[in-house]
């Protein structure tokens, strides 16, 4: 009968197609290259196809693909353009000369094709296949919620009509438990017919089964083959449209090889809106936008996926749609850098070109987020705005911002007073205004109401009254039986995500249940321990178990499963925790699972009678009782919202980003939420709509229900029979998201997997019209929506319907104090202070210079050097110099003291890091670290003016070696290349060189006692060292000695001899070197001595 219904609406309204956010189509050419490589085994060097862009050389084609030249061809745009025979896109059994003809024609030219102009662009050639009408079939694979859906027809072509009345179809279920048996069944209930010659039944039977398999293995999510030509030996795919399910890119990019995904037929990317899309493929946040209408008045720029959409739509829905220029949205917490780019790149489109005598209206619109910190975000925002403050206001550009969630007042705060500082007109609203309040104000509607910012009900979310007054002998129902979720509920967390966890325990708390509500925590990658969290001031232990069957099993309370998977491993670990029967609701929160191993989830949880939630959900809340994961966002909207006691009101959405908004418009609206879920935005997700909308119906303490739908989809449409046969009684509040989409022209990528229309009856205005005549309170737009569910609230309370419970004192909310900080209420003095590097923001700093501009500058490690030793960019000869030093003492053979030590702990088994402190551990007056005293004792007897003879002579009276003179093997008759290379650079580069030039003058005293007496890399160093920190013009003559005095000239011995004793280390195991002991005949063993004394 639901198809009876859609069916009917399609007939009625013609066919519309919006976009699947991850089922992304694609070129002809990569489908059938795919086709050719894993369905019909074609050798890549056999396989006759040719991808023409506009920047292929078509003399050049037939030098790597000479088949070209003899064989008549088939041309046609590859373009995602559908209807291509009747549009006169093909250019038929033709050679290879009228071929590149017809395409030179074409190219490059601007055509219009069902309403829809575009560029032609990309082509795509191969054989042409002469036929026989006769000989065409049409087959084609979708996916559905149970399996997937395969329609044969034993006619193809551009004439074979509507194929979803006439061909027959066959639902294969996700699992296939037996291949024979699905052969027979596709050959009796598909192929079979009058039309096809029974010897061809058998291969276009077992073609059929191998397509299926194709379709899977590459998760596919659509396939159509018209027509499928077919002969007494082989099959050929003739035209073939696919779409791909891009989360499975992860598993597939090998099968699907270098294949793109192009934009629909009608939008050509610009280079703005591909800036946003390589932002967003580089961040963890999410990043989207289209341009609609360059020369559109009416400009967003919205927080969350679900509130992007209800802005359009209410845009479109008061008659705005020709002037609504672009589609988009931010999300995912994004950092202030890539908030200011995302909004400097709409500011640059919208202040583009000449301005509008009417003005331009901006709408900095948002839902209630969870844990952005807005005013984080907003200051990326007023950056931009202050960048394009001239253009702004030559534009006339009017601002309107409306945003809740984590510290908001100050972000809207900041973005007010930037308002009034930059001269623009401007008017701010928090989550008292409703979502989308400010669209009609915006665009002239309404008035403008003044948010008086300065108020402390704008700063405090205020206190909702419900309609009518609790009765003095209130008593409160009984928990329902058969309900999910009651303030008893265990469940155990897979994954390591505590401050979901700690969000979790801070909801049990103020909920005042007796125990938390999170029982365990399960993390595969470690082993078993405890992590502390808090429960309310106090600090307790949860345990964190390896195994899933040991956290169950020492947990048999434990019926919820809260999954934090990755979509990588979430197949495996859910498959796992569903084969326990205590099990009986698993929330599963990863996005991006691939759309078959949520369908194989599905099957197997609907066979052992668990519950799914999600994928790609926040999850629910059960306001009193249980809370999954982060929903409800953090403790001052989940009080501000009042989900601390339950309501009247249950709700089921598809978007996570818009629970929080739901709690907070039926906060508003009425005593507040029962209960609420987010399916999850996927295009089949665990659980539908319907299913949750029946448990409330059978629970006592929902009193109204509300749903809250979207394009794409048939889920709403089990709600429209569940109201007409009587399952369904209760009131419901009604409202599909995504009403703008009939407005497009061509696709726009909304921001669920599910948000696609595959006909009209799938539209959101369509099912709300629908929705409206089976009895759902049904409001005009998404901005009455909260007025609709207080009319119904209201009437029942009036009836005695609904009796409003006494509201109980408003919990404390215990506070983080990293969160209370980030808000400025505390202070605390800190426990280390850094100067030298950030990891703070959105790429590393060192000493003021981002990470990037290191790279780009190829400062290279002495580069580097500079900037984290010294706090400042030294010029290249000098970075130069320390590039020297460091590759001159990176090692001096295996026999000096470090190398030796280095060389003996490995020797002994020990491993890199003990190995290389042993030798770091040498380092000394005696080896290596004379660096420091041969710089300090130079410097100081130039500084006293002393002659090199007196300072000799005064070191020798004092018995003291002078550091940085003499070595044990070079003399001045065998002189060091090492000291030779690095004076003849110093004195050649360096401004000047005093304390070098001294320590050269004393060499020539000692070498007159002794010829090994020269100045060695250690005095070499060090004094030249001294001459780069006072010339160089970098630093204080006081800064200069402070660095002397810290050690930081041994340091660079240490930094170079590091680099050797590793070597060293690796150069010894990569031996396999045993354990090392000294030779006897190499030690003096004097006895004597020691058995006088014993005696």
């Amino acid at each position: 009968r639901q198809m009876c219904i859609r069916d009917s609406i399609n007939a009625e309204y013609g066919e519309h197609q919006c976009p699947n956010m991850s089922t992304k189509p694609i070129r002809e050419v990569d489908a059938k290259t795919m086709m050719a490589k894993h369905l019909l085994a074609i050798p890549a060097e056999d396989t006759k196809l040719v991808a023409i862009t506009p920047e292929t050389d078509l003399d050049q084609l037939t030098v790597t693909s000479p088949w070209l030249l003899t064989t008549p061809l088939v041309a046609k745009p590859d373009q995602l353009i559908k209807r291509r025979g009747k549009a006169g896109l093909l250019k038929l059994n033709a050679s290879w000369e009228e071929v590149k003809a017809w395409v030179s024609e074409r190219r490059g030219t601007r055509i219009e094709v069902d309403g829809v102009s575009d560029t032609l662009s990309h082509f795509i050639v191969e054989p042409f296949v002469a036929h026989d009408q006769t000989q065409e079939l049409y087959i084609c694979i979708a996916s559905k919620r149970t399996g997937d859906v395969i329609l044969f027809y034993e006619e193809g072509g551009v004439d074979v009509g509507d194929v979803d009345a006439k061909a027959r179809q066959l639902l294969v279920p996700v699992v296939i438990k037996d291949e024979a048996a699905l052969l027979a069944q596709v050959r009796s209930e598909l192929v079979d017919s009058p039309k096809i010659p029974k010897e061809s039944m058998a291969a276009i039977s077992g073609f059929v089964v191998k397509l299926l398999k194709f379709y899977r293995q590459l998760h596919f999510a659509y396939l159509e083959i018209n027509p499928l030509m077919y002969t007494d030996s082989e099959l050929i795919p003739l035209d073939v449209a696919a779409k791909l399910d891009q989360t499975a890119e992860y598993e597939c990019k090998v099968l699907w090889g270098a294949i793109s995904f192009p934009p629909p037929w009608g939008h050509t990317a610009l280079p703005e809106e591909q800036k946003i899309r390589d932002l967003d493929a580089k961040t963890g946040s999410s990043l989207k936008l289209t341009i609609l209408n360059k020369a559109g008045r009416v400009w967003t720029m919205v927080a969350g996926g679900g509130a992007s959409v209800v802005y359009a739509d209410t845009i479109c829905d008061v008659g705005f749609s020709n002037e609504l220029a672009n589609y988009g949205e931010y999300s995912g917490a994004p950092s202030e850098e890539l908030t200011n780019q995302y909004a400097c790149t709409i500011l640059g489109l919208m202040t583009a070109g000449e301005p509008r005598d009417d003005g331009k209206v901006l709408i900095i619109g948002g839902g209630i987020a969870n844990f952005t910190n807005v005013a984080s975000t907003f200051s990326g925002i007023i950056s931009a705005l202050t960048t394009y403050r001239e253009e702004l206001i030559r534009h006339q550009v009017s601002v309107f911002v409306r945003r809740g969630g984590p510290n908001y007042q100050e972000g809207l705060a900041l973005i007010s007073e930037a308002g009034k500082s930059l001269g623009l007109p401007m008017h701010v609203y928090g989550p008292e205004t409703h979502v989308t309040a400010v669209v009609p104000m915006a665009l002239g509607l309404e008035p403008i109401v003044d948010s008086n910012l300065e108020s402390s009900a704008f700063m405090k979310a205020p206190s909702v009254t419900p309609v009518g007054a609790a009765p003095e002998n209130y008593t409160p129902a009984a928990p329902f039986e058969g309900s999910l979720f009651t303030a008893e509920t265990r469940c155990v967390v897979f994954g390591m995500q505590n401050r979901a966890v700690q969000g979790m325990l801070d909801f049990d708390f103020i909920c005042k249940r007796s125990k938390p509500s999170v029982a365990a925590m399960i993390y595969p990658f470690g082993s078993d321990h405890s992590v502390k969290f808090y429960w309310g001031e106090n600090e307790v232990l949860m345990p964190v178990y390896k195994e899933i069957s040991k956290g169950l099993a020492r947990h048999p309370e434990v019926s919820v499963v809260v999954s934090f998977a990755s979509c990588r491993s979430v197949l495996p670990s859910s498959m796992e925790m569903l084969e326990y029967p205590q099990v009986k609701v698993l929330a599963i929160i990863a996005e991006g699972v691939p759309e078959i191993y949520t369908k194989q989830i599905t099957k197997k949880a609907q066979d052992n009678d668990v519950l799914i939630i999600g994928p790609a959900t926040v999850g629910g809340i059960k306001p009193g009782c249980f809370r999954i994961g982060n929903t409800g966002g953090m403790l001052d909207n989940i009080v501000s919202s009042k989900l601390y006691r339950p309501g009247s009101v249950a709700y089921v959405s598809r978007s996570g980003g818009m629970s929080n908004e739901l709690n907070n418009v039926i906060s508003r609206n009425s005593d507040g939420v029962y209960e609420g879920v987010a399916v999850g935005g996927d295009m089949y997700p665990g659980s539908t709509f319907l299913g949750h909308l029946l448990r409330y119906q059978e629970d006592p303490g929902a009193k109204i229900l509300v749903l809250l739908g979207e394009v794409g989809g048939t889920d709403e449409y089990d709600i429209i029979e569940a109201m007409k046969d009587g399952r369904i009684t209760k009131p419901l509040v009604a409202w599909c998201i995504g009403t703008c989409s009939k407005m497009f022209a061509y696709e726009v990528q909304f921001g669920h997997a599910g948000a696609c229309a595959h006909g009209v009856s799938d539209r959101a205005d369509v099912k709300n019209a629908a929705l409206a005549e089976a009895g759902a309170h049904v409001p005009t737009s998404f901005n009455d929506f909260g007025a609709t569910i207080k009319q119904v609230y209201t009437k029942l309370v009036e009836s005695g319907g609904i009796v409003p419970a006494p509201e109980p004192p408003v919990p404390k909310i215990p506070v983080d104090y990293k969160w209370a900080r980030e808000l400025g209420l505390v202070r605390k003095s800190a426990s280390f202070i850094s100067t030298i590097s950030d990891d703070r923001g959105e790429e590393l700093i060192y000493a003021g210079v981002p990470i990037s501009r290191v790279l780009d500058d190829d400062m290279g490690v002495a580069g580097v050097v500079s900037l984290l030793w010294f706090k400042r960019r030294l010029p290249h000869k000098y970075t130069k110099f320390i590039e020297m030093v460091l590759m001159i003492t990176a090692d001096h053979g295996p026999a000096v003291s470090g190398a030796h030590n280095t060389i003996v702990t490995a020797r002994a088994g020990k491993d890199l890091i003990s190995s290389l402190c042993s030798g770091l551990l040498t380092i000394g007056p005696r080896f290596g670290g004379a660096v420091d005293g041969a710089a300090s004792t130079f410097a100081q007897a130039h500084d006293a003016d002393k002659s090199p003879e007196s300072f000799v002579s005064e070191m020798r009276k004092a018995n003291k070696l002078i550091q940085g003179i003499g070595h044990r093997v070079k003399s001045a008759t065998n002189p060091d290349m090492r000291v030779s290379i690095l004076k003849d650079y110093v004195l050649s580069n360096f401004e000047s060189t005093p304390v070098l030039n001294f320590a050269m003058e004393v060499e020539q005293v000692t070498l007159q006692k002794k010829e090994n007496l020269i100045l060695n890399v250690d005095g070499t160093i060090g004094a030249a060292f001294v001459d780069l920190l006072r010339g160089s013009g970098a630093f204080t003559r006081e800064e200069a000695d402070d660095y002397i005095e810290m050690g930081c000239l041994n340091a660079l011995f240490v930094l170079g001899r590091t680099i050797g004793f590793i070597g060293h280390f690796l150069d010894q195991v990569r031996l396999k070197e045993g354990l090392y002991r000294h030779p006897w005949d190499d030690i003096a063993y004097l006895m004597d001595e020691a058995r006088q004394n014993s005696n």
